[in-house]
């Protein structure tokens, strides 16, 4: 390195670099004041230069050039102070620079009359470089422009680009809130793939094998009691008529709640309360479980679920609808952005108001009915199904209902408003009015007797009437022939007493099924009539066994986990004395049921198993109970779940499918007779014992409510339940053939008809109703018209809920060559004959994980007489 202001060869310095040739020249060192512009190290340049110096500027831009060219468009940058390198040293980091060397003589000013130098191997002339350098310039400046454009085109598309992104995230959470009503044709892939409406879908918090299709979850409210039902005051609150038509049209937005009939929708605005909400509350938090529904009057509230922002709900919006038919988690949370007004209905509230009016229809129908001696004489499980049928049909002033001489097939009774009849008199030419009728009186009974003509004119009144109507064909499938009914002694009459509520004494008759308790083997079913339906199930009251009274938790050794649920595990134990004798033990949390409100759906399902004694019926033996569970001790069945084999073979041919549904058809019809409901058949509550039948287990939303009654408690699996139970408009053993005609759908091809990416999406669908399904090739056309017959959308159309009972499905073409007897008395060989090969071979069931959590002590004393 030179010393300061020296150069270690005989370079002369110049004043300013890039001015072309050295103003003057000298023969000693001198300072170097301003490099200007000057190149980078590494380009090796030789020639004759005027004075020793190299135009540095013609030389920078050259490189510049090159370096443009290259991709880098690097700024020019301020050389550093000092002394240019001379032809013989290199720079200060040890690099080179450029060497120098002259090529011809030189004047006596230092002016070279030819130079030239070499630039990578090149001889470049001097002066033709200079030459070049302004029209380089202006290249490099074209350049630049370009890049310029290009770089200003560049942030407009990235500006576009976040404006399209920003558009398909709000479409998105458009999507995301709709509750879309289209059919969704059901596979896992696009299962896991959708998307949750927001605040709808339900966390069982449980878990599954990893092999294969999730299980599906049932889903239940409160269980209406004698303490609770009717229970909830309903409130009327005061509103002005803008508060009622923003709720209005908030609550007809809505597929599920814009189903209510007027009066209900009347009744649920009345009784919504206001709520006044502070900046930055919580109106809902994710995790916690609702009973609101909510309406959002006025104010913005921000919608958020794992700290991710879903959107906003702002005047009109409604939420929650979900928590109104049970007792579901919040999937997300609803944050106030600004003080805000709701309006806010109490799920209770809404479950009065749908069994109130539902229930106060069926009396005032039922008090027609028996108001006409026509019909008195039925018993009240009959009445009630006419009075399920009725339909209201409104006339308008001077409309005629009747023609005399005209065919009807219809019967009316009036329940608003009046009517006058007129006949023809002979000798007269107009007809001649000859009575008039009000509310309560009837009209046309004579047509659900036969197609006799008219015999007189029933004219409306002004301003005009309402009639319940019901036409001999309906009237016909639900109770028969009305000439035979009239005159058939029910023996009340005799007996003194009144038309009992429980099923009348034709629907009583049970078979008995008699088993050989020596070789465990099962003997004959005797053969019984009951009315038109005559093949029941073997059936018969069971004794509590004395087997098992002894049997106390601490003779119980556990082997595995057999299934996993919300409420617990089913466990495969052992007696420690006695190890060939092995049971399933259900274990159930008392804190989840508590917090759940279900401890009377599992008193229930205790009571109905206890007392249950069918072949098709898992067998309860007895249950215990202790500070954190309670326990049912239950007969085993190692065979494994339906669901399980299902899962693993696709779906199942007709043979299969059609044992499947018979040995349930069989367990039905007991419970039916009983006056039971099940509410929750799926392939993951049927399992299959050491023979291969099929039996039903878990009872939890099973209810008993008598013959010609019914239940408003929403109960069942989302994919299964009923419209009825959706609409909340009271249920009955209906239902149940419902889920029977799922239940072949989803046999027979492998998923059920209707799913959706959460809940309230699956009842929407279901509300559209089975004939918007499409039916796959490998359902078989008679299937196919079955599962029709089965999932009409009036519960009172379904077969089996005729006069005929479940005999109309056993008749049913489907099941033709069936061999019913077989069946009953267990000689049938079924179609899946599973492998056992000791009494704690699990190999028919998936592997569950041991469970390491510790559940609560709940020791409010509810469980007391388990």
């Amino acid at each position: 390195m030179p010393p300061p202001g020296k150069s270690s060869g005989n370079l002369t310095g110049s004043k300013a670099y890039g001015t072309g040739a050295s103003t003057g020249a000298t023969g000693g060192d001198s300072q170097n004041t301003s490099y200007g512009n000057r190149g980078v190290a590494g380009v090796r340049v030789t020639g004759a230069v005027s004075g020793g110096v190299v135009n540095a500027d013609s030389y920078y831009h050259d490189h510049h050039f090159y370096q443009h060219h290259q991709g880098e468009a690097a700024p020019v940058a301020q050389a550093p102070k000092g002394p240019l390198p001379s032809t013989t040293s290199t720079a200060s980091s040890g690099s080179p620079q450029a060497q120098y060397s002259p090529r011809s003589n030189k004047m006596g000013n230092g002016a070279s009359s030819n130079a030239h130098f070499t630039v990578d191997g090149e001889s470049m002339d001097v002066h033709k470089v200079k030459a070049l350098v302004p029209e380089l310039r202006h290249e490099i400046k074209r350049r630049d422009k370009i890049i310029e454009q290009y770089d200003n085109q560049l942030r407009q598309k990235e500006d576009l680009l976040k404006e399209k992104e920003n558009e398909i995230a709000r479409l998105k959470e458009e999507v995301h809130k709709l509750k879309s009503v289209l059919q969704l044709k059901v596979d896992t892939l696009k299962s896991q793939e959708s998307k949750p409406d927001l605040l709808s879908t339900i966390d069982e918090n449980q878990i599954e094998p990893s092999k294969g299709p999730a299980k599906k979850q049932g889903v239940s409210g409160e269980s209406p009691s004698s303490k609770t039902l009717g229970y909830v005051d309903l409130t009327h609150h005061d509103k002005d008529f803008k508060s009622k038509q923003l709720i209005k049209d908030a609550l007809l937005s809505n597929e599920f709640i814009k189903v209510l009939a007027v009066s209900q929708l009347r009744e649920v605005i009345d009784c919504m309360y206001e709520k006044k909400v502070t900046k930055s509350s919580y109106i809902i938090r994710e995790g916690e479980r609702g009973e609101h529904l909510y309406v959002c009057a006025d104010g913005v509230l921000e919608v958020h679920k794992d700290d991710k922002r879903l959107g906003e709900i702002k005047s009109g919006g409604l939420f929650g609808e979900l928590a109104i038919l049970y007792n579901c988690k919040r999937t997300a949370s609803v944050k106030a952005m600004t003080s805000t007004t709701l309006w806010v209905l109490d799920r209770r509230v809404f479950q009065t108001i749908m069994m109130k009016t539902g229930l106060q229809k069926r009396e005032e129908n039922m008090a027609f009915l028996k108001s006409v001696p026509l019909l008195k004489q039925l018993p009240s499980e009959k009445l009630a199904k006419i009075a399920d049928v009725l339909e209201y049909d409104f006339f308008n002033e001077n409309e005629y209902i009747i023609r005399e001489g005209a065919t009807g097939d219809t019967f009316f009774i009036i329940n608003k408003g009046e009517v006058k009849v007129t006949q023809m008199i002979a000798g007269q030419s107009e007809p001649k009015e000859v009575r008039r009728l009000k509310r309560g009186d009837y009209f046309g009974e004579k047509a659900l007797l036969s197609e006799d003509r008219r015999t007189a004119n029933v004219i409306a009144l002004p301003p005009g009437v309402e009639c319940l109507t019901v036409d001999r064909e309906s009237f016909t499938k639900l109770i028969g022939d009305l000439n035979e009914l009239r005159t058939k002694d029910y023996g009340d009459e005799a007996r003194g007493a009144e038309r009992p509520d429980k099923y009348s004494v034709t629907s009583q008759v049970f078979l008995r099924f008699r088993h050989n308790k020596d070789s465990g083997q099962p003997g004959k079913a005797s053969t019984g009539r009951s009315g038109s339906d005559s093949t029941i199930s073997p059936v018969s009251d069971r004794p509590v066994s004395k087997e098992f009274e002894n049997i106390t938790l601490d003779d119980l050794q556990l082997v595995t986990t057999l299934g996993m649920g919300g409420f617990g595990r089913v466990e495969l134990v052992q007696l420690s004395k006695d190890k060939s004798k092995t049971f399933a033990l259900k274990c159930l949390k008392k804190k989840h049921i508590v917090e759940t409100r279900q401890q009377e759906h599992i008193y229930s399902e205790k009571k109905i198993m206890m007392e249950a004694d069918s072949p098709f019926i898992t067998k309860l033996h007895k249950t215990f109970r202790d500070k954190k569970y309670v326990y049912m001790l239950m007969e085993v069945c190692l065979g494994g779940e339906l669901w399980t084999i299902l899962r693993d073979r696709g779906h199942f041919d007709d043979i299969t499918a059609r044992f499947c549904v018979a040995c349930v058809l069989e367990a039905f019809s007991y419970l039916h007779a009983k006056g039971i409901i099940y509410r929750d058949l799926k392939p993951e509550n049927l399992l299959l014992d050491a023979r291969g039948y099929v039996k039903l287990v878990d009872f939890g939303f099973a209810k008993k409510i008598g013959v010609g009654k019914k239940t408003w408690t929403f109960c069942g699996t989302p994919e299964y339940v009923a419209p009825e139970i959706i609409l909340n408009k009271g249920h009955d053993h209906s239902a149940d053939y419902w889920s029977l005609g799922i239940l072949m759908y989803e046999l027979l091809n492998g998923t059920p008809p209707f799913s959706g990416s959460d809940p309230m999406r699956t009842y929407n669908i279901i509300l559209k109703g089975v004939d918007h399904i499409e039916f796959p090739k490998k359902i078989s056309r008679s299937a196919h018209v079955l599962i029709k017959k089965l999932c009409r959308d009036n519960p009172m159309e379904r077969l089996g809920y005729g006069k005929n009972g479940i005999s109309d499905i056993r008749k049913n073409k489907w099941f033709q060559g069936f061999d019913w007897e077989g069946l009953m008395n267990l000689t049938m060989t079924p179609p899946i004959i599973p492998k056992i090969r000791h009494p704690t071979d699990t190999t028919n069931f998936d592997s569950y994980p041991r469970d390491m959590d510790i559940a609560a002590d709940e020791l409010s004393g509810w469980d007391a007489d388990f």
